[in-house]
């Protein structure tokens, strides 16, 4: 089967807007039709052995997100392969590290070397954007969970670059909105000087600045930093009302300083790359600090089960589930797109990725594995709705539906989801 380049259009951050509320209207809606059609690859002649890697954070100042990543990956694959339906994943898992340990230079070139048609990672977007090239020019999809900066939506990446997580121009939209909406008119962001980092300082600030109020200050740090003194000084010197703090780990070390100079936390807004369930592992107050975190509620069943397949590999039980539900969806759509191909190479699966996430192809709706996998055996298309949401991707590989939650920390600096957009 040849291969299909994509040469993606750049997008202005007013067409995002539409399809950030779109999102926000259809999220959890079914994707597609319900008409079945012939799929223009006939079923496999014979068992498929579909071989994925995965280059996620298991050390690095993204380990937080590990677990519930890992887990995602774990149970679906355990699920494509119980349901037996002539596809087999061979997985093999890889730590992603982060841009200062640098782990991924030790896991991709080993992951490429042992054939794997798919990589599921990496959690990070400055991470992805250092071996993304490679895995082109290899052949091989890079499908990422967590990758949330703009840039990859205009990427020359031959079809084979594709995310479950939404740009972060949906989430820089809902955040920026949210503290207008908080009632705050004058912010301070510290923000990460990264791919991630800076492209969502930009969105949160137009946005914020288009709603009337002012960012009286800005201040970035490198990722490896260990010393945000200067960052803090100028930020509090402006007395902003607010502060927006897009960060990694370093916001433990952040906080405190910023707590020091006299700012309170209840009025400090986090994002998906520092929400976590902090408790003692900061060492002031977050109650009623808030943050945002694209995906949707989780239903107990499903968490039960990513528990149940995170724990069954000698591990503790997941405190959070960030990118899960994204995780998960990344491998059923690599296994359903290469049953659809009839075809475990990259770029075959790749021709068949937005067909079966329902972006096109009229399919019939369908909401697991097993179910979507017999669509396909029996000569139709399916469009899969996962547990991210529809996903339904469009042409840059990104997915148009989607849902962002807002979360707000207790005294015990736990947080818990208070609103979904």
């Amino acid at each position: 089967m040849s291969v299909f380049t994509r040469s993606r259009a750049g997008k202005t951050l007013g067409g995002i807007a539409v399809v950030a509320v779109s999102a926000v209207l259809l999220a959890g809606c079914a994707g597609g039709g319900t008409t079945t059609t012939p799929s223009e690859s006939s079923a496999p002649a014979e068992d498929l052995t579909l071989s994925i890697g995965s280059v996620l954070p298991q050390t690095g100042s993204l380990a937080f997100l590990g677990p519930p990543e890992e887990a995602g990956v774990l149970l679906a694959v355990n699920e494509v392969n119980e349901a037996a339906k002539g596809l087999t994943v061979d997985f093999t898992p890889g730590d992603s590290g982060d841009a200062d340990n640098k782990a991924f230079e030790t896991t991709v070139p080993k992951l490429q070397n042992a054939g794997v048609s798919a990589m599921i990672g990496a959690a990070a977007s400055g991470v992805t954007k250092l071996f993304l090239d490679s895995n082109v020019a290899a052949g091989i999809i890079t499908f990422s969970p967590a990758n949330t900066s703009p840039d990859f939506t205009t990427w020359e990446d031959d079809n084979l670059y594709w995310r479950t997580a939404p740009s972060d121009l949906l989430q820089g939209e809902v955040l920026g909105n949210l503290v207008a909406e908080d009632g705050h008119k004058n912010i301070g962001i510290i923000y990460q000087n990264d791919a991630y980092g800076t492209g969502l300082f930009g969105v949160v600030k137009e946005v914020f600045e288009s709603t009337g109020g002012t960012v009286v200050a800005e201040a970035s740090y490198n990722d490896g930093d260990s010393s945000f003194d200067a960052q803090v000084a100028t930020v509090t010197a402006a007395n902003p009302d607010a502060i927006v703090l897009i960060t990694f780990e370093q916001f433990a070390t952040i906080a405190p300083l910023l707590v020091n100079a006299g700012q309170s936390a209840e009025n400090f807004y986090l994002v998906d790359g520092n929400l976590k369930q902090w408790g003692d592992g900061v060492s002031v107050s977050l109650e009623g600090a808030k943050g945002t975190t694209p995906g949707p509620v989780l239903e107990d069943d499903f968490k039960e089960r990513l528990n149940a397949a995170w724990v069954e590999g000698g591990n503790t039980d997941l405190e959070d589930f960030s990118y899960a539900a994204e995780s998960y969806d990344a491998v059923i759509l690599l296994a359903l797109a290469s049953l659809a191909a009839g075809s475990t190479t990259g770029p075959d699966i790749a021709t068949k990725l937005q067909e079966v996430s329902g972006g096109s192809g009229e399919g019939t709706t369908c909401t697991s594995f097993a179910e979507c996998a017999d669509i396909i055996l029996e000569g139709g298309v399916a469009d899969y709705d996962g547990y991210s949401g529809p996903v339904t991707f469009d042409d840059a590989g990104d997915p148009t539906e989607a849902s962002i939650g807002i979360f707000q920390f207790g005294a015990d600096n736990m947080h818990e989801r208070v609103e979904t957009r």
